[in-house]
């Protein structure tokens, strides 16, 4: 149950004032007008800082999203540096998935790695439900992190269904996604037997952060672009859209994201989420007419934009804001996360600019 203290959103899904969700993001995720455009970026929280590459030496990826106490810390560092409106909680799509008893490892350079892939019945048994005892040190992070943020408000995320699957099903990161498809259309009992499973765990692994204070949760679909509309109707929509109902009586905004998924901007909105997140190659304008009027948009500056000079970033910093004007609602981000090679001081240009050319005079 979320407090007055920790100024998130309600039960019954109506915002408290003050606090975090009263917050330039919360407000933008709910449609609602702010003192300016909120901002944040997809892997804030890592990879482009110094002070995190510091942090993380010698620290395996998935031991450093099980110590609260860095993961406060490396959540923290963009939001201190870039003045960003949001923090992300600093973990990763597959810790979820190694609670539920799957044996994997993510490989730097590589990524996530699972021993024995999921392809049978049997290896779908083998996803355990999870709890909050089995996430305990997430549940400390986003209470450690509640605390320290204050009025700032947290996101929590998870990967969605499709794309742990995919991961599951190929063994690891995949160009084609050729296994995937294969058991998808070969054996789509099979295949929908894991997604609900995976659902599942997916749905408990957010309750576990809404519980904990979040006050917004993401919900990452990463590959969903490989697939047909027709596709992902079929096979990824209904269990995606059953952990975002799984969680609309949270009280806490919804978003939606996916890589590549222009075509299926439309029927990603009608999962279930408040918010869906645009990549780079869709205009915000063109978007907003195909997800529909009552959902906010997040993004969407192509993440290599941030490598060119100042102009060029300013230019399409600027083109963004104006497009998505188009939506009810819209949280300046990236269209996918932020580049390694990223100086950290264009970001913090970045946040002050959409600050200021997006200021709205005191109503």
């Amino acid at each position: 149950m979320t407090t007055e203290a920790t100024g998130t959103a309600a039960r019954d899904g109506e915002p408290r004032r003050g606090g975090p969700a009263d917050s330039p993001f919360v407000r933008a995720c709910r449609r609602e007008p702010g003192p300016h455009t909120p901002v944040w970026f997809m892997r804030q929280a890592g990879r482009s800082l110094p002070e995190y590459r510091e942090i993380r030496a010698n620290v395996p990826m998935l031991e450093s999203c099980r110590r609260p106490e860095l993961v406060t810390e490396i959540t923290l560092q963009p939001v201190r540096r870039h003045g960003v409106d949001a923090a992300i909680l600093f973990s990763d799509i597959v810790v979820p998935v190694a609670a539920a008893g799957i044996d994997l490892d993510i490989v730097p350079g590589t990524g996530p790695v699972v021993a024995e892939p999921v392809r049978t019945a049997a290896d779908v048994e083998r996803i355990n439900p999870i709890g909050r005892d089995d996430v305990s040190y997430v549940d400390e992070a986003v209470r450690l992190l509640v605390a320290e943020l204050g009025d700032t408000p947290l996101i929590g995320f998870a990967g969605a269904p499709f794309t742990l699957a995919s991961y599951l099903v190929e063994g690891g990161p995949s160009r084609t996604h050729a296994k995937t498809k294969a058991l998808m259309y070969g054996d789509p009992e099979l295949w929908h037997a894991l997604c609900a499973r995976l659902a599942e765990v997916t749905l408990a692994f957010l309750r576990v952060q809404v519980d904990a204070g979040v006050s917004a949760v993401q919900l990452f679909d990463s590959w969903a672009g490989a697939l047909s509309e027709a596709d992902y109707r079929r096979y990824v929509l209904p269990h995606s859209a059953h952990v975002l109902a799984g969680l609309a009586g949270a009280g806490v905004p919804r978003i939606h994201f996916g890589v590549g998924t222009a075509e299926l901007l439309g029927a990603m909105g009608e999962a279930g989420a408040d918010v869906v997140g645009v990549d780079w190659r869709t205009p915000l304008d063109v978007a907003t007419r195909r997800i529909g009027p009552d959902k906010a948009v997040q993004g969407n500056l192509d993440p290599a934009v941030l490598l060119a000079p100042w102009p060029v970033v300013e230019a399409a910093v600027r083109r963004i804001l104006g497009e998505g004007r188009a939506a009810p609602g819209h949280v300046f981000n990236l269209g996918h996360g932020v580049l390694p090679e990223t100086d950290p001081e264009v970001l913090t240009r970045v946040v002050a600019l959409v600050h200021e050319l997006s200021a709205r005079p005191a109503a």
